[in-house]
């Protein structure tokens, strides 16, 4: 029996969903029954029927669908990927920054711990962090922990941002030089970048995109050859959604390495013992979830 078909017959006989990240290894997508980005994925959760949810992305992530599916088990494959960026602050700090800022409300990126989304108020993605951000009423936002994300927003808005100091390794290393070189090499190519880069870089590109919009605007646009500047997993998505179109990377060796971690046998193992479950304490889930609530309802 190959892996895919035994994949596919536990999910059936334990009546499992798979969820995959965009940026998740291509193989994964054969057995994902949905793959999207970190909202879409976010919305998915919340409305799952399934016993059991595999995730294939980082931990965030899979304790984001625990969060919204408290009763349900959540398994993680790769079960030590993680995210530096949502490393990069904690409640503590978001405590701290509350203290310094007593009007401010605070803006969590998805991109956080479930611990930390326990002490911030409302909770956004790349996709949605401009129009969540603009529909509130306070004016003073405390927004952790994607500096270059909370800049876009800032430019994007009249409230006052007021940034933490995280960032995505992954985006943060691509720079002016990098968009430069690829001007050169096609001019003629328009360039989609992701939020969680550079400020300057993002505005020397021509559309500023959460993953799943750069597949809609990828479709849109009227341009044979893109330019994609984002972790070079999206390529391979991009390219199974607009075959007709070439996708070049702004960045050849963008690279999440705890995206890469998942393995279809890590798929298949963590079914069949049920596996690397998602254990979350139970008022954590509680407190986490309102910010993530009030994203969904805001979006």
């Amino acid at each position: 029996m190959s892996i895919l078909k035994e994949i596919n017959e536990l999910k059936k006989n334990k009546n499992a969903i798979v969820l995959a990240h965009n940026y998740q290894p291509e193989e994964i997508y054969q057995v994902a029954d949905f793959v999207g980005d970190s909202l879409e994925l976010a919305k998915v959760a919340s409305e799952v029927v399934a016993d059991i949810i595999v995730f294939c992305g980082v931990r965030f992530m899979a304790e984001t669908a625990k969060i919204l599916n408290p009763r349900k088990k959540v398994l993680l494959p790769a079960a030590n990927a993680g995210c530096q960026m949502a490393d990069m602050v904690n409640a503590e700090k978001v405590r701290e920054l509350r203290e310094k800022f007593p009007n401010a409300i605070v803006a969590c990126y998805v991109n956080t711990t479930a611990e930390t989304k326990t002490e911030c108020d409302v909770c956004v993605t790349s996709a949605n962090a401009v129009k969540v951000i603009n529909s509130l009423t306070q004016n003073q936002i405390i927004f952790v922990p994607d500096k270059n994300l909370g800049s876009f927003v800032a430019k994007n808005s009249k409230k006052e941002i007021i940034l933490a100091d995280g960032y995505c390794y992954v985006h943060d290393c691509i720079s002016i030089e990098d968009v430069e070189i690829v001007r050169e090499q096609y001019p003629d190519a328009p360039i989609l970048i992701h939020p969680e880069s550079k400020r300057e870089v993002v505005d020397m590109c021509d559309y500023v995109c959460s993953t799943s919009q750069m597949i809609s605007v990828s479709k849109e646009i009227d341009a044979q050859t893109i330019v994609v500047g984002t972790e070079v997993g999206m390529l391979a998505k991009l390219r199974q959604e607009v075959p007709e179109k070439i996708f070049v990377p702004l960045k050849s060796n963008a690279l999440c390495s705890d995206m890469k971690l998942t393995t279809l046998e890590m798929v298949r193992d963590c079914l069949a013992f049920e596996k690397n479950e998602i254990i979350l304490d139970k008022e954590v889930m509680e407190k986490a979830k309102v910010c993530i609530d009030r994203m969904l309802l805001l979006s």
